[in-house]
């Protein structure tokens, strides 16, 4: 076994029984505190590659506002959860997503009116709204999924899972019989019968979630497949951000995986794939 796989292996035995403990026995708060540590990590990792490209950004204050989203999906969860408290939730405050953006434009604005260098500050705000947008708005659906009444641990569990066993799929399917290269230009490692594997291991972990959640397998399978297809995009929308600054890893906090952002990837658009399906088909039902 090659050096790189093992390295790549024993890291995931360690982090995987952490994250799934986190995950099936951990209250929401604990899952949204894990989502704020992991999305400040991987939105550092993404503005050290924006360096590389020497673009700057706005780190500190960004970082405030990722807490503050991070915040605000908990609040949205909680107050779901006690939505049948009719006269309990009128009488508390709204704090929507929206109030958080415009709190965080109003902090840039301030930064960028306070620069001394008018020629930073479009690249800052750019690349400071774009970590935001790309990496903790959508990766926060994963608050949101697990803080569904009953089977939130299981929704969130699925979408780790399904997302875990794709990529290992991927990996290990298109270092053996990968031919057919996916985007050369962005990720020459991706293949074609990478994601084939990819989406049928998804398939396979929605078919096995399907017999044990009391959602209908056929909805487990679409949120499988939709996962699947978003959380591929995401690995290859993330590796054109490092190809465009000449960075191999987002980082090397994960030995063997590379950086935060490079674990998360996939997930983090897979998580709001399943989110969204959940909300708009299954909880319409």
């Amino acid at each position: 076994m090659a050096s790189g796989t093992g390295t790549r292996i024993l890291t995931a035995a360690i982090l995987i029984p952490v994250v799934v403990a986190a995950i099936w026995r951990g209250p929401n708060w604990l899952v949204a505190l894990m989502t704020a540590v992991v999305s400040i990590i991987a939105l550092q990792e993404f503005f050290a590659v924006a360096a590389r490209a020497n673009l700057p950004s706005y780190r500190l204050w960004s970082c405030l506002a990722a807490a503050g989203i991070v915040a605000q999906q908990f609040y949205a969860a909680r107050q779901a959860s006690i939505a049948t408290l009719g006269q309990l939730l009128d009488r508390s405050p709204k704090i929507n997503l929206e109030l958080v953006l415009f709190l965080t434009l109003i902090g840039y604005a301030i930064i960028a009116l306070g620069s001394r260098s008018l020629r930073e500050i479009l690249p800052a705000l750019s690349v400071s709204a774009a970590g935001l947008i790309f990496i903790v708005l959508p990766l926060s659906a994963v608050i949101r999924l697990h803080g569904v009444d009953a089977i939130g641990p299981k929704l969130l569990l699925f979408t780790v899972v399904l997302v875990w066993v794709g990529d290992s799929a991927a990996y290990f399917v298109g270092r053996s019989i990968g031919r057919w290269k996916m985007a050369p230009a962005i990720s020459p490692n991706k293949t074609w019968e990478g994601a084939v594997a990819n989406f049928l291991g998804a398939m396979f972990v929605a078919a096995v979630f399907g017999y044990w959640s009391p959602i209908r397998p056929w909805h487990m399978l679409a949120m499988g497949a939709a996962g699947s297809v978003a959380g591929q995009i995401g690995d290859l929308f993330e590796s054109a951000w490092k190809r465009s600054a000449a960075v191999k890893d987002s980082g090397s906090i994960l030995p063997g995986h590379g950086g935060m952002l490079d674990r998360i990837d996939a997930l983090i658009l897979a998580a709001p794939a399943v989110w969204y399906y959940f909300e708009w088909v299954v909880m319409k039902k």
